[in-house]
């Protein structure tokens, strides 16, 4: 963050308007216009985002939705929240992504959804799971601003949801947006995330975004282009850097955002994780934990193996030519 965001901000809240208002409904519309999309609405979070889309599908109990074992929490706990079954699916190990054939596998007749994250800034193989002729949701929290052929992600599924969380390609500090070209669900969406002022009432939830917020979001919406071209270059010079090793690397794909730059071993990363945080390298992970271990589900091996052996090491666009070549230092070193 710099300057903008701060101006941003600070005008919102001279203004004496910080609730939603004028200014969430320009940083929706930026939005629609930059994902192709008819529609956008903003909301408190991602998770959120994804709530109200799941509520708004009419995806409830009795009902199943397909999602990759390999990802955050927060997919698994707004299904929860519909009380529907969530269904986990292996990846390919080379994208990291949800695999179509083992999607296609777990079909029933009670699949309503499939939740496709693009995971790290990689596009997932839409192709082969749009073909399977159910709901998609994509997921762009860790790449938006990427594509698929020459249109945006997020425009190609049922609805898209994104996340602005601290950490996130661009940041409102918290933060979310749904996407979709349907009118009837992005109104329902709106309707669902504001629980007052409402002629019938039903339950509904405290999901808005601020004009702070969206403030922020603008400004920082300004510098995506530039955000992702800073990853990409500092992508490019660990693949320059990285190709004698014998590390799994990512794919170099030029749809590839970066989000994180995932490397993996044939063995436990935890040692290497180890010596480069001595070395003063932050690093992890890239996901806490399968969500089928949080469940005690057994049976996928395939994620299994790639969350023990793959590590996420910086990339972010403050890195500095500096700081990269201190990461790259310490992983040849050790």
């Amino acid at each position: 963050m710099g300057p903008e965001e701060i101006t941003a901000a600070a005008a919102v809240i001279e203004s004496g308007h910080i609730a939603e208002g004028q200014v969430v409904k320009e940083f929706e519309d930026a939005f629609a216009r930059k994902m192709d999309t008819k529609y956008a609405v903003a909301t408190s979070s991602g998770t959120a985002a994804l709530h109200l889309t799941l509520l708004a599908m009419g995806i409830g109990s009795n009902h199943e939705v397909i999602m990759p074992s390999y990802v955050c929490a927060a997919l698994l706990n707004a299904v929860r929240y519909v009380e529907a079954a969530p269904i986990f699916a292996e990846i390919d190990p080379a994208t990291y992504n949800i695999d179509p054939g083992d999607v296609k596998k777990r079909l029933t007749r009670r699949t309503r959804a499939i939740i496709v994250p693009h995971l790290f800034g990689l596009t997932a193989d839409l192709d082969k799971l749009l073909a399977l002729n159910v709901p998609i949701i994509e997921d762009c929290a860790q790449s938006v601003g990427g594509n698929f052929g020459n249109k945006p992600l997020g425009a190609f599924g049922d609805a898209c949801i994104f996340s602005f969380y601290a950490t996130k390609v661009i940041t409102c500090g918290e933060g979310g947006m749904v996407i979709c070209n349907s009118k009837k669900l992005a109104n329902r969406i709106k309707d669902l995330k504001a629980y007052d002022q409402k002629d019938r009432y039903e339950t509904r939830f405290n999901y808005k975004m601020t004009d702070i917020q969206a403030a922020v979001g603008l400004a920082q919406f300004a510098k995506l282009d530039a955000f992702i071209q800073r990853r990409r270059t500092i992508a490019q010079k660990y693949f320059r850097a990285f190709q004698s090793l014998s590390l799994r690397l990512p794919a170099d794909d030029p749809a590839h955002i970066y989000y994180r730059f995932v490397v993996g071993l044939n063995t436990d990363i935890q040692l290497l994780i180890t010596k480069l945080v001595q070395k003063g390298i932050g690093c992890a992970r890239p996901i806490y934990l399968p969500l089928h271990h949080c469940l005690k589900l057994t049976g996928y091996p395939i994620t299994d193996n790639t969350w023990r052996t793959s590590l996420s090491i910086p990339i972010y666009p403050s890195l500095s030519d500096q700081e990269v070549q201190r990461v790259i230092e310490a992983i040849v070193g050790a």
